[in-house]
């Protein structure tokens, strides 16, 4: 019989962890190569250290975008997060940059050519979720952690003399009852601050944000409320702790309340199934749920390298659904086309679009006027209703 009363809890990353940083510059450099041509081919994998920012991966695209235009967009992405520090800064910091041409035999399995269609990028399991916990149907603890740190950054952003840094980090605890999120039991929050303040002073900024964030009563007993608990973290960001594109995978899906394929988003055109199918699978889920299918709703969706058609679409609805697992499937394959041109034409993936997504999460963000978020839209509730 399955555990209706339980705590739960996942974890989120400001903008300014160093992985998060990797994340923003190889997004960055992808709508770089989009925005001056929409089909370009571009993964690019980051590392970050003190003072250092290595580049590397694989590009196809226009001769006009050189290394130093890469390593502008580079050092402009890392200013836009705040870092003007000895060990690491925005304009100081050494920039290494090793792209290179994509791989011709990757290309000759991506590329349309005579009666083949676009071929996925890499074979792999992709998964998408949505629940009815929250207005924007992700789960309450990864939702919650993630607008701790996005209030903490705004903050941030709009004080010049704020005591925070870029770099934070936030967990949250909550209790479910009969399946339900009702509380938060613990809340965890260390942020990166200016040196000399007190942590009863961090503590004191950071409670405003968490319980402004969390809803009316939800607000967690004081001795379970961490603030910086080792007691100081002026040092912070790739200066602290390297950081890596593509890390932080379940920080950028669904706080570990769903499966995970195992590929990371950030640093990868749309043509790259570990990112445009993870986005299809959740725009999938999310209408299932938002149509009143089902309360809870996963899928999983596989594909082979150079091979159009997904090999497999599997729907889980936990035991909440109103429709047949099986007969849904077929309806949502009738629905999308989820080839990998099929998904980026539907989405409109190939626009610069994805520096925004690389932290507080890919999903549960309000869709934008520019086709940001396109994932999130609800546009299939009529048809699914519709179908059942």
């Amino acid at each position: 019989m399955k555990n209706s009363n339980y705590l739960f809890t996942s974890e989120s990353v400001s903008e300014g962890h160093p992985d998060k940083v990797c994340d923003r510059i190889s997004d960055s450099i992808v709508d770089l190569y989009l925005s001056q041509d929409p089909y370009s081919r571009v993964a690019c994998e980051t590392l970050t250290t003190t003072n250092r920012i290595v580049l590397a991966g694989e590009v196809r695209g226009p001769g006009a975008i050189t290394k130093d235009l890469i390593e502008e967009t580079a050092r402009n992405a890392v200013r836009e997060i705040g870092y003007e520090q000895e060990g690491f800064h925005w304009k100081n910091a050494a920039v290494d940059i090793f792209l290179h041409e994509q791989s011709s035999d990757i290309a000759q399995g991506v590329d349309a050519a005579g009666n083949k269609d676009e071929g996925a990028g890499d074979q792999g399991i992709m998964f998408g979720y949505a629940v009815n916990e929250t207005d924007v149907l992700m789960p309450a603890p990864i939702y919650y952690s993630h607008n701790i740190l996005k209030s903490l950054a705004d903050a941030r952003h709009a004080d010049a003399n704020s005591i925070l840094g870029p770099d934070s980090k936030s967990q949250v605890t909550l209790a479910y009852e009969n399946g339900k999120p009702v509380r938060a039991t613990s809340v965890v929050v260390s942020t990166q601050h200016a040196d000399g303040v007190e942590t009863e002073e961090v503590r004191e900024v950071v409670r405003k944000h968490v319980s402004d964030v969390l809803p009316d009563g939800w607000m967690c007993p004081e001795d379970e409320f961490y603030v910086n608990p080792t007691g100081k973290f002026v040092i912070g960001g790739p200066d602290g702790d390297a950081g890596l594109t593509g890390r932080k995978i379940i920080v950028d899906t669904y706080g570990g309340a769903a499966p995970h394929g195992g590929g990371a988003f950030s640093g990868k055109d749309p043509t790259k199934v570990d990112r445009s199918a993870a986005y299809a699978s959740r725009y999938l889920a999310k209408n299932v749920v938002a149509a009143g299918l089902a309360d809870k709703c996963c899928l999983q969706v596989s594909y082979a390298i150079g091979v159009s058609k997904p090999l497999s679409l599997y729907v889980d609805l936990y035991g909440t659904g109103k429709v047949e697992e099986a007969r849904l499937a077929d309806v949502l394959m009738q629905l999308m086309d989820l080839s990998p041109r099929g998904i980026r034409e539907h989405l409109k993936l190939n626009r610069p679009i994805y520096t925004r997504t690389a932290a507080y999460g890919h999903f549960g963000r309000a869709p934008e006027d520019d086709g940001g978020f396109s994932w999130e839209q609800l546009d299939l509730v009529q048809q699914l209703q519709s179908a059942f």
